[in-house]
């Protein structure tokens, strides 16, 4: 017999892991079906319409229907599309939007089989990295569906999508490294512990709300929600870079999508709201209820800003990324550096946080500055290669040729 399971203890760890494997997976779909009715509802409510009604009470079996018929529904397969990486593209794209999912803490310590084990699925010592990694993939399936796809307007969507994820990926890492340095651990199992006590110990109130509402605004970005949904833009793309999909591989981009929204606010939760933690010390400790409700009220403004906002264009979208959000992190990431070197030195914390903001405000000025100048020049330069231009292809034509009235006099 193999070693490694002689004393049968191995044997209910793997069991443990397989249960909890099967309920955060089945916690998952079902979260995304609620959440795509939840949206459906609401959205139309918000609009002063209906919405889904027939299928279940409140139409709350909609959901389902559609995933049936799409799951009967005829799998299309274009006749340009490179096959292999075509199959292969929505697996890319479902499968990180669960694996980030692992390593969210939902509750406390339970008991299985006499073993205590977390509500999560998985603690590694690096799991802060492991979910970076996760959002990275995740890219690489929408990029390869839409080149894979051998059409144009896919392969659009999917260029979109990489920059747009690209953009935004250094602005939310930004402010993930911001909650890292604070608690001093990469594990999400210790980062929830340090928030542990209250709301003024949560991070979106150690650290003040800027790297809280970077990560929101970039995550909202790398997940393709409105108002950064150009990657989708029906509009412009008739349906982005899962135009050539149907049946059941297009049900897995619709489910990664969902999965994705439903991973991220747990993510944010956990970095910066306490994860299952009770906002104040007076409250029952009651992890999973809390978790639960800080969830859904991250999912009700998600579903709030798609009925609120407009779709930004693409250069407002890269604007805002690169010349807001990545200089804003920065400068707060330093900023509280700066303020943990000061404690651990023992400087006057009014002084580290003032010289810092000062700093802060400093570089932002000189940015803006810096940013104007350069549109400035840019557009002055333009406007005179336009004139030169004109000037040059334009000839006149002669004199004798000239309508009256338009030379000189004679």
């Amino acid at each position: 017999m193999d070693p490694l399971f002689e004393d049968g203890v191995n044997v209910i760890v793997l069991l443990i892991v397989a249960v909890k494997v099967l309920v955060v997976f089945g916690f998952l779909l079902i979260s995304v079906m609620l959440l795509i009715w939840a949206e459906r509802k609401v959205l139309s409510d918000m609009q002063n319409r209906i919405g889904p009604d027939r299928a279940g009470p409140w139409g709350i079996l909609q959901t389902v229907a559609d995933g049936i018929k799409l799951f009967f529904k005829e799998d299309l397969l274009p006749e340009k599309a490179d096959r292999r990486v075509f199959r292969l593209a929505p697996y890319l794209a479902a499968v990180p939007a669960f694996t980030t999912f692992a390593v969210v803490p939902v509750g406390g310590t339970i008991s299985i089989a006499g073993r205590k084990t977390y509500l999560q699925l998985a603690d590694p010592p690096i799991g802060i990295l492991f979910l970076l990694a996760m959002s990275s993939i995740a890219v690489y399936g929408v990029m390869l569906a839409g080149w894979s796809s051998g059409s144009k307007y896919p392969l659009l969507g999917s260029v979109r999508a990489s920059a747009q994820m690209v953009s935004y990926e250094a602005a939310l890492s930004l402010s993930v490294a911001a909650a890292v340095l604070v608690s001093g651990s990469l594990s999400t199992h210790d980062i929830v512990k340090a928030q542990a006590g209250g709301l003024l110990n949560w991070h979106a109130a150690t650290l003040g709300l800027v790297p809280f509402v970077v990560f929101v605004i970039a995550a909202t970005a790398e997940m393709n929600r409105p108002p950064f949904d150009l990657v989708e833009a029906e509009q412009e793309l008739v349906g982005g870079f899962h135009t050539e999909y149907s049946a059941i591989r297009f049900a897995l981009f619709f489910l990664a999508e969902f999965m994705n929204t439903i991973t991220m606010s747990a993510i944010a939760v956990t970095l910066f709201l306490g994860g299952p933690s009770a906002p104040f010390a007076f409250l029952p400790e009651l992890p999973v209820v809390w978790f639960l409700l800080k969830l859904v009220l991250f999912l009700f403004a998600y579903i709030w800003v798609r009925a609120t906002l407009p779709r930004l264009r693409y250069d407002q979208l890269m604007d805002l990324g690169w010349k807001r959000l990545i200089p804003i992190s920065l400068f707060w990431l330093l900023l509280v550096g700066s303020h943990r070197v000061g404690q651990a030195a023992g400087w006057n914390a009014f002084v580290v946080v003032g010289g810092g903001m000062a700093v802060f405000l400093l570089g932002w000025w000189l940015l803006g500055s810096a940013m104007r100048v350069g549109a400035m020049r840019v557009d002055g330069e333009g406007d005179d290669a336009g004139d030169d231009d004109i000037e040059a292809h334009t000839p006149l034509a002669p004199s004798s040729a000239r309508p009256a009235g338009l030379g000189s006099a004679g």
